[in-house]
């Protein structure tokens, strides 16, 4: 090590041991100063409200393939229905994790009842009432409009209150959270979303289905009138020709006959594919499979007053630190110049 080295090594652990010095002269100081941060993170801590952490997890189902409509879908379309045999998914999981911050979600949400601290009311206005919005702009007793105020409440929801992440890397588990000063609309929260989601997701994943399904019913209706139509008149030309006994006089006969079977075959092919249909429908629903709900009571996760004391006091004994080291620094400075 060179002299130089050793000088500036030396010349640092003078400055540290004379600094050490001035904050014991400064003790009494430090210790007031810490003293009042200490009831400053007490006060602090007791204004806070209590936190509760609603967790509810759910896996989305994979419906892509359309397997089970595939087999059918040729057929189908000899009658002019597409089924969607090859259809995909509508929703990936990354689409129902936005899906799930939408305003439609919310607002939809917000608009259901539910009991919260033995009082039934739409969830909008207990939450209004829980985070004491009542004397605020967005009261419902405001000039605001209701679209409004909803979409105020749904910024605060998803900018601050709402999660949607994955349980872990290895599964594909969504674990749905929803932050509150309640415990109760924190629980009856993201159970309604969670409703509310899945009905939407069900609706859009089966609409080509469903669809479908009502078409081949319209059309199975139609043939079937039709049938009973040819059937009736085959009847009244029978009746007419008991004593016909030349072909000219069947002819009519003969057509609808022809018109009766054909008929027959169609409305037969028809309910077999809307039997076939049905079968899909319920095999694509539900799309959703709820795995974990949150049960009551719920665990406060505010932060605890020592948490707070400790901050608190650790900012108090920095600043004060600083300002002590940074006065002598100045007043050495001042000395070594003058």
């Amino acid at each position: 090590m060179s002299n130089t080295e050793e000088a500036t090594l030396k010349d640092v652990i003078i400055a540290i041991r004379d600094y050490t010095k001035e904050l014991k002269k400064k003790f009494l100081y430090i210790f007031v100063v810490l003293l009042i941060f200490f009831i400053l993170g007490l006060v602090y801590s007791s204004k806070q409200n209590k936190k509760y952490k609603a967790v509810l997890s759910f896996i989305v189902e994979d419906q892509s393939d359309g397997s089970n409509l595939s087999s059918i879908s040729g057929m189908a379309s000899q009658f002019g229905f597409d089924l969607g045999g090859g259809s995909s998914s509508y929703f990936s999981q990354q689409n129902v994790i936005e899906l799930l911050k939408s305003r439609k979600i919310i607002e939809s949400t917000l608009s259901k009842k539910s009991t919260i601290n033995n009082e039934e009311d739409v969830l909008l206005n207990h939450y209004i009432s829980i985070n004491k919005m009542e004397n605020s702009d967005v009261s419902p007793m405001s000039s605001k409009s209701k679209d409004s105020i909803t979409n105020i409440i749904w910024q605060q929801i998803i900018n601050y209150k709402l999660d949607i992440s994955y349980q872990n890397d290895d599964a594909n588990i969504l674990n749905l959270t929803y932050s509150s000063i309640n415990s109760e609309f924190a629980k009856n929260f993201t159970v309604v979303v969670m409703e509310e989601m899945s009905k939407m997701y069900s609706k859009y994943q089966t609409e080509k289905t469903r669809q479908s399904l009502k078409n081949l019913e319209l059309r199975s209706d139609s043939i079937f009138r039709e049938l009973k139509k040819s059937e009736r008149s085959l009847a009244r030309v029978k009746d007419r020709n008991l004593r016909v006994i030349n072909s000219s006089g069947r002819l009519d006969e003969i057509q609808y006959m022809r018109d009766v079977q054909v008929s027959n075959a169609i409305y037969l092919e028809l309910i077999k594919n809307t039997e076939l249909v049905k079968m899909n429908l319920l095999n694509e629903t539900p799309i959703i499979q709820i795995i974990d709900v949150p049960i009551l009571p719920l665990k406060d996760n505010s932060r605890s007053n020592l948490f707070w004391t400790f901050i608190f006091s650790f900012l108090g004994f920095f600043m004060v630190s600083f300002l002590i080291i940074i006065r002598k620094l100045i007043r050495d400075t001042m000395e070594e110049n003058s």
